[in-house]
């Protein structure tokens, strides 16, 4: 795929056709990169590393296997805008894929300020800088929490009516609404997808990447997968006085790879309307199965595939979490011509892999280990310190100070009080 783009002859180093990836070395957009880097794409990524490994980064250089393709990793915090535009004045930007964010429901009710700085504040700094730099092409990963409480159990279009009913959907809600106001500033001019994911599970079928959060997962099935491996004693269900089938809340689960491919299929979007020319503005699409599955469903399908019952217990409900939530994926199939493909036994078993080869996560094996597999052909990794007005060495050559523009203006200020434990930098 070939995207149009304006380049800034004041770049150090410009790369022509670079899609810059935030929050690219977490679980959802490791998976992606490899998919990227299968067509031959040049990829930056920044990401914190706050609930993220750069062993994904080397694991998924390691699994691409086109010769073209390439990577290069910034450790950066979107909160940071001096070091985030000095990473934009090294490039020059075809697309922007936008992962980066904290991710868990019940915590954003405990510490919604964080969630609002880390997810609203860092997202402002972005767009500011792909305005300025004239990179209106992007992805943005918002989630199936917009759509609050459903009115019935029907699957949801992306005109179902929104309201999120805790701190994290509220987040995702008001960056949409950022973002199409964005769009509408400048009309013409803008291709911003929105890409509202359901519940990712699974694994890369390899096992050589998945989730692997940091402290506890706030999710359900990596928590449900270190119960299996040892790692956890027991699995807490919240709640079974749903109104659903067995009384446990019902989602709409996504195998990994697919909603990968679902992003591959949103920037091919973006370069089939670029040759249109004519701009999308700002539209959402549903990324699910169209199918739901209750959390008994969930761990009795995973004590399945590792052949034996897991252990449970039913403990209070979440604040903020909702009893049936389940996508209508027609217009993506429509538009993008994408299709969830992969089924429930493939989440488990691929997952299953991942935690059986990895038990710890990344930190089950050596860097060394992950890189040795790197063939020949394999794409080129260069990680960079977090750079703010210092030298960085890109391909060997040194670059100068950074002179940054006042016409930028990024919000630096000190994060709040942090939580208990780490949480998740990419969105679901």
């Amino acid at each position: 795929m070939t995207i149009s783009h304006h380049s800034n002859s004041n770049k150090n180093h410009s790369q022509e056709e670079t899609i810059l990836i935030t929050g690219g070395a977490g679980f959802i957009g490791s998976h992606t990169v490899v998919q990227l880097l299968n067509l031959g794409k040049r990829l930056v990524i920044v990401d914190n590393l706050c609930n993220s490994s750069e062993e994904s980064l080397h694991r998924a250089l390691a699994l691409a296997h086109k010769p073209t393709g390439s990577l290069v990793f910034h450790k950066v915090d979107l909160l940071d805008g001096v070091a985030l535009e000095a990473v934009f004045q090294l490039y020059t930007f075809s697309a922007c894929i936008h992962f980066a964010g904290l991710k868990a429901v019940g915590e954003s009710s405990q510490i919604p300020l964080g969630y609002y700085q880390t997810n609203v504040t860092g997202t402002l700094n972005l767009v500011q800088l792909l305005q300025k730099y004239t990179c209106r092409n992007l992805i943005f990963s918002s989630s199936a929490t917009v759509y609050g409480l459903p009115t019935s159990d029907a699957p949801l279009k992306e005109d179902a009516p929104t309201g999120a009913t805790n701190p994290y959907g509220r987040t995702k809600l008001y960056i949409e609404q950022i973002l199409r106001d964005t769009a509408e500033s400048e009309p013409g001019k803008w291709n911003i997808i929105l890409l509202r994911y359901f519940n990712p599970v699974g694994a890369h079928e390899s096992g050589r990447i998945g989730e692997d959060p940091n402290g506890t997962p706030n999710n359900l099935m990596p928590y449900v997968a270190q119960v299996a491996i040892g790692r956890r004693p027991i699995i807490n269900v919240f709640g079974n006085d749903y109104h659903t089938k067995d009384g446990t809340g019902v989602r709409d689960y996504i195998h990994i790879q697919d909603l990968a491919r679902g992003h591959v299929a949103a920037l091919a979007k973006i370069e089939t309307v670029l040759r249109s020319e004519k701009p999308l503005g700002c539209v959402p699409y549903n990324l699910g199965t169209g199918s739901g599955y209750s959390v008994m469903e969930m761990i009795h399908s995973m004590g399945k595939t590792v052949g034996h019952d897991l252990p449970f217990r039913v403990i209070g409900r979440r604040p903020g979490d909702v009893a049936t939530v389940i996508a209508d994926p027609g217009l993506a199939a429509k538009e993008l011509g994408w299709k969830a493909e992969k089924t429930l036994e493939d989440m488990c078993q691929d997952l299953w892999r991942w935690q059986t080869l990895n038990p710890e996560g990344y930190s089950s094996s050596s860097k060394q280990e992950a890189t040795t597999t790197t063939t020949t052909h394999a794409p080129q990794v260069i990680t960079l310190p977090t750079i703010s007005g210092k030298h960085v060495i890109v391909d060997g050559r040194s670059t100068p100070p950074f002179q940054l523009s006042s016409a930028f203006s990024p919000v630096n200020s000190p994060a709040p009080e942090p939580a208990p434990r780490k949480t998740g930098r990419t969105a679901i």
